[in-house]
């Protein structure tokens, strides 16, 4: 976790499998549940910022969740990272470049795989469009009187 110019922060790593740049500025949320950790042994240890032992141990502690949860979903990292892309990224209207971007990927395409195009975000668009059409329509009309 670092502090960028822009005083947010960041985490900053390099994906394993691709040697790519991977860099996600930090919501609230995510700040909050990394602070927890501020003391343990992971950060000083391990250099992690969370106690995870490996993408197995991690697996096998979100089957755990979701048993107690009662979601009948098996739950993966990739599962998360899927989830973290389209439910927290896309139908947030974060640019899909961006999204590209933090998930460390070299071609926009592969990431337009997580971007299956909902009805639900063409209508909040189109209604974008609307409301920013009214406007220049009510602006342009007031300048010719």
């Amino acid at each position: 976790m670092v502090s960028g110019k822009d005083k947010v922060l960041w985490i900053k790593t390099t994906r394993t499998k691709t040697e790519i740049e991977a860099n996600v500025p930090l919501i609230p949320q995510a700040i909050e549940i990394l602070n927890k950790y501020e003391g343990h042994l992971c950060r000083d240890v391990e250099n992690k910022l969370l106690p995870v032992k490996s993408n197995q141990k991690m697996n096998a502690y979100l089957k755990e969740i979701a048993d107690l949860a009662g979601i009948d979903k098996n739950l993966t990292t990739h599962i998360a990272r899927h989830t973290f892309a389209t439910t927290v990224t896309l139908d947030n209207d974060v640019p899909l470049e961006s999204v590209s971007k933090m998930l460390g990927h070299t071609k926009l395409t592969t990431t337009q795989i997580y971007a299956r195009t909902k009805d639900r975000k063409v209508n909040r668009d189109m209604t974008a469009l609307k409301e920013r059409l009214k406007e220049q329509k009510t602006i342009a009309e007031g300048e010719l009187v």
